[in-house]
């Protein structure tokens, strides 16, 4: 943990509650964005919170930086502050130079751009922000090895598209575009590294978002009253209540168990755990919500559905959780001979690829 996470911690969400309402998060529905929030960003170096200090950073830990995420997912901020950062933390992991501007990646194996002669073609579809921001980092292939390119995305042929909370997710093609940066071929662990890196960036946004749920949840049952009283003082809403504090609780907690096992460098279980565990929790947070709001949740003019609908769109991105239930299970099928309990709680059992 950085000696100075609490203080920026504290900025950044005086920051975001000051300057991102609904009509701000809404912008995304009109397929906009926030320009002067990301300004403040900027300005005030967020950015560069994990880049190290040689690179022009302030040299933060990956804790700070998935911390901040979380706050922006809190906030529902449009903007591509996480793409940027990730594609950023990617270079720097790979032994390139980081961007200065706006940046998004692509590092799905499943749709991988080919590369020959420093020339980059093929065409990945729901890449993060393409349309706002330059640069792209990628996964490509050239020949039997795999590289981390970053590429202008002024060279691309962009088609705009949206996944259900209606932020940017587009369809970039490339043909015979020239790269700018070129990594090492990557090894095996080096991509799960990675892959591991994106179901943290995208756990931290869903953690963020469930923090808000809850807290709009709780704000809604002390305003609306029934029969002349608050519906928080009724037994059935006070159980929903509890309920959603402590699907939120165990989230947060969840979270803060990855966050360390990153930091520690040890690539345990916590981020698959973690994962499955808040898919269950965006479940039970989504039906208690919206049961306790009823229709009202799901109208334009309340926010609730902003949240609800990103939980429910970042839940389908990245490494799901079929993914990782099925490498945990497979990592204990492999060490079933010793004692499950133990296996499943010492940190230094780490999950193979």
């Amino acid at each position: 943990m950085s000696e100075m996470k609490e203080m920026i911690l504290e900025v950044v969400e005086r920051m975001l509650k000051e300057n991102v309402n609904k009509d701000i998060v809404d912008l995304v529905e009109h397929g906009q964005w926030s320009s002067s929030v990301w300004q403040l960003f900027k300005e005030s170096s967020m950015t560069l919170v994990a880049v190290n200090e040689k690179n022009g950073g302030a040299g933060g830990d990956i804790e700070d930086l998935l911390n901040i995420v979380r706050l922006t997912g809190k906030y529902a901020a449009p903007i591509p502050f996480t793409e940027t950062t990730f594609a950023n933390y990617l270079l720097e992991y790979t032994g390139l130079n980081i961007v200065e501007d706006l940046a998004t990646y692509m590092i799905s194996t499943n749709q991988v751009f080919s590369l020959e002669d420093g020339r980059l073609n093929g065409i990945a579809s729901n890449i993060p922000w393409a349309r706002h921001t330059n640069s792209l980092v990628a996964i490509a292939t050239n020949l039997d090895k795999i590289h981390l390119v970053e590429v202008s995305l002024n060279d691309a042929k962009l088609t705009n598209g949206s996944n259900l909370a209606g932020e940017p997710r587009d369809v970039v093609s490339f043909n015979n575009a020239k790269i700018t940066q070129i990594s090492k071929p990557l090894t095996s662990e080096q991509l799960f590294y990675i892959k591991t890196l994106e179901t943290a960036f995208i756990s931290a946004l869903m953690t963020g978002a469930i923090e808000k749920v809850n807290e709009l949840t709780v704000q809604y049952t002390k305003e609306r009253e029934q029969f002349g009283r608050p519906i928080h003082r009724f037994q059935l809403i006070q159980q929903h209540i509890v309920q959603l504090a402590g699907e939120t609780a165990i989230s947060l907690a969840a979270f803060n168990n990855l966050t360390a096992a990153l930091l520690s460098n040890n690539h345990t279980n916590e981020v698959a755990y973690t994962r499955l565990r808040l898919e269950e929790a965006i479940s039970a947070v989504s039906a208690i919500s919206h049961q306790v709001h009823a229709a009202i949740g799901t109208t334009y003019e309340h926010s609730l559905h902003q949240y609800t609908r990103r939980l429910w769109s970042w839940r389908d991105e990245g490494l799901n959780s079929i993914y990782w239930s099925n490498l945990v299970a497979m990592n204990l099928l492999e060490n079933s001979s010793a004692n499950l309990w133990t296996y499943l709680t010492n940190a230094k059992n780490s999950i193979k690829l």
